[in-house]
């Protein structure tokens, strides 16, 4: 198992990087536009709609990621955070089921801003930025495994995620409070948009690092609930080793949305 998830990890690695690297912008927008239909064609399926519907729900999705214009888009990203910080901590906290076609709207306010933000972040901020939010994620995520593993006491959402812990949490922020560091310093002093962005970003730059982490932790968690609500222990089986595409950027669909809409505010 092991083998096999660090292959289907490192075959990512390549795709990934060798478009950012040397792919231009329509060749990653067009491998976002899979990712959505990709990811359309799983969240059906946690939401029971199968069969051929499943297809059609996915292309709806991408021609709605490629239609739908700059302004509706920020409008995306708005409501995606109202999402993930009203709605979604209340949806967990009261259990609540997913009913189809609630689970085919709530879809799009996940999917849709997580393939803009992916695009725009690439395209304003260029690979230092869009690698820069997505690491904090990863770093987070590896930093709340260990630190859970090493000192996990008291669990953070038993009835969801039983591996979760507030050691997990704190070794997460602490990470990234270290991650955060490293670019205030060094971006304070370098030229590129990353730079731009620490220097605009002031002293918010770290409760907006700290946001994007409990974000992140909350989208995991959102991720697990659907799935447990639906009988399923991964959300498809298309990365052998990882289970599905939702299970890859659960933590993603969150936070890149924030980071797109606060790139876009402070580089107005």
């Amino acid at each position: 198992m092991l083998r096999t998830r660090l292959l289907t990890a490192g075959v990512m690695l390549v795709i990934v990087g060798a478009s950012l690297r040397w792919g231009t912008f329509a060749l990653w927008d067009a491998l976002v536009g899979l990712l959505v239909i990709w990811a359309g064609w799983e969240w059906a399926d946690l939401v029971r709609i199968g069969g051929w519907l499943r297809g059609v729900y996915g292309g709806a999705l991408f021609l709605l990621y490629h239609v739908l214009g700059p302004e509706v888009q920020k409008v995306g990203f708005l409501v995606s955070l109202l999402f993930w910080l009203g709605v979604a901590p209340l949806w967990l906290n009261r259990g609540w089921k997913v009913a189809p076609m609630v689970g085919l709207w709530l879809g799009c306010v996940i999917i849709l801003p997580t393939g803009w933000a992916l695009a725009l972040l690439r395209q304003v901020g260029g690979n230092t930025v869009l690698l820069a939010f997505m690491a904090l994620v990863w770093i987070s995520d590896t930093a709340a495994y260990f630190s859970g593993k090493a000192w996990g006491r008291h669990k953070l959402a038993p009835s969801i995620s039983p591996g979760k812990t507030w050691q997990g949490v704190a070794g997460a922020i602490a990470a990234v409070t270290v991650y955060g560091l490293g670019w205030w310093f060094f971006g304070q002093h370098g030229d590129g948009m990353m730079g731009e962005v620490m220097r605009h970003s002031g002293w918010l730059w770290l409760p907006l690092l700290w946001l994007l982490t409990a974000l992140g932790i909350l989208g995991d968690l959102f991720e697990s609930w659907i799935k447990r609500c639906a009988g399923v222990k991964d959300s498809g089986v298309g990365l052998p080793g990882h289970g599905g595409v939702l299970d890859r950027v659960d933590a993603l669909t969150s936070t890149l949305p924030l980071a797109a809409l606060w790139l876009l505010v402070v580089l107005r």
